[in-house]
């Protein structure tokens, strides 16, 4: 048998807790090459650069 609350949560309660989920914004970084915002441990999508050296060839 499931465990059962014994009485019913307030509304305030509930409201309480769900008022952390947020949505936020991707966290962005600087890129130190080219200096366009990027996400962080990821290849820069517009020089290609990550820890400092070229991984990826890109157009630009």
């Amino acid at each position: 048998m499931p465990p059962v609350p014994k009485k019913k949560l307030p509304r305030s309660y509930t409201r309480h807790r769900r008022a952390q989920w947020k949505l936020r914004g991707p966290k962005l970084v600087n890129c130190p090459n080219c200096g366009e915002p990027r996400l962080p441990h990821r290849v820069c999508p517009n020089c290609g650069h990550y820890k400092g050296r070229q991984v990826v060839e890109t157009g630009a």
